[in-house]
């Protein structure tokens, strides 16, 4: 990381901070009669020009004064996470232990942070594929119909049906039920384990092929995950983008619609403890490069189980989105360590 000097880290974060409130470049002339820098505007001039070459700020054609590169808010906001502050207020949580009240906690999240903060707010329900399998049920439901239940440590519960065009064997539904039980209880779906478990040498024909056709409960989970992406405030994020002239604004819709890239972007951040952020173009996928996202995980027992995030144009209020997001992910660990 370059070095700056004391009066350098100051100028920059005035000019960032101004640029954020007002959306106009800010210039020498301006920041020595809004600030006390204790030196002449032509310092304040040679200041700019030295952040400008070390790709901090750049310098509009149409205008004397200056705006942030993706580089100076990088800068910006990790001296920002550096400095202790005091907290924003939590969302408020309504207790229920019923999956649907979770859902319900994780929805008001996005919609009370996305007015908070004016932008876009996604709220990621504990994904199965990060959780590990607590109990399996397999039941025969009609001669011809199965259904697969999986309980994960995250608490959820999902469900499959399976038809078959040959009456089902109630032996084999309870064979499945426990061998699968002994092999895949702690276990991460979508690993090599859950692979091998049906995948295994020792499986007799008849077994093999009741396996094979429950099989993909225990795959293809992205569809249900991206159900569970709460968002709040797509117009909002859409409008401040529009007024700011960016592009890729058809991609990006085509995102919030479908969700699963969005899903890939909050993955990396789930693996990550403290907050995770990524501005302009650290972000690969091209519409997403005239925004930034803050994030935050929430848990249990030192688990991540989900993120809460708010993605915005680079040119977002950082200090009191980053405080915000930190406060609604604290306030879901804390919904949910009381009703797990």
């Amino acid at each position: 990381m370059l070095a700056l000097k004391a009066r350098q880290q100051r100028v920059l974060r005035s000019v960032i901070e101004e640029y954020i409130a007002s959306g106009a470049p800010v210039g020498s002339k301006y920041l020595s009669e809004r600030f006390e820098f204790g030196v002449a505007a032509s310092t304040i001039r040679n200041d700019l020009a030295d952040l400008e070459e070390m790709g901090m700020l750049a310098h509009p054609h149409t205008s004397a004064g200056r705006v942030p590169t993706d580089a100076g808010y990088r800068r910006y906001v990790d001296t920002i996470l550096g400095e202790r502050r005091e907290a924003a207020p939590g969302i408020p949580l309504e207790h229920g232990g019923a999956r649907s009240e979770i859902d319900d906690a994780l929805r008001e999240t996005a919609d009370a942070l996305s007015k908070v903060t004016e932008l876009l707010a996604m709220v990621s329900a504990p994904a199965v594929t990060t959780s590990t399998v607590r109990h399996i049920e397999i039941l025969s439901l009609q001669p011809h119909l199965a259904m697969v239940v999986i309980i994960t440590t995250s608490g959820q519960v999902t469900k499959r049906i399976f038809h078959f065009l040959q009456a089902i064997d109630e032996g084999l539904t309870e064979f499945a039920r426990v061998y699968l039980n002994e092999r895949l209880v702690g276990a991460q779906l979508g690993t090599r384990r859950v692979a091998a478990t049906f995948d295994s040498p020792d499986l007799r024909a008849k077994e093999r092929a009741f396996l094979d056709a429950v099989r993909p409960a225990f795959e293809a989970q992205a569809a249900r995950d991206a159900e569970g992406l709460h968002l709040g405030g797509a117009s909002r994020l859409l409008d401040n983008l529009t007024r700011q002239g960016a592009g890729h604004l058809d991609e990006l819709l085509e995102m919030l619609e479908h969700r699963y890239n969005l899903l890939e972007l909050l993955s990396e951040a789930l693996r990550e403890d403290g907050m995770y952020l990524r501005i302009g173009h650290e972000m690969t996928t091209p519409s997403l490069q005239a925004c930034s996202l803050v994030a935050a995980n929430y848990g249990v027992a030192n688990r991540n189980l989900g993120t809460v995030s708010v993605l915005g144009p680079t040119r977002m209020d950082y200090q009191r989105v980053i405080a915000t997001v930190r406060a609604a992910a604290d306030s879901l660990s804390t919904y949910l360590e009381e009703i797990w």
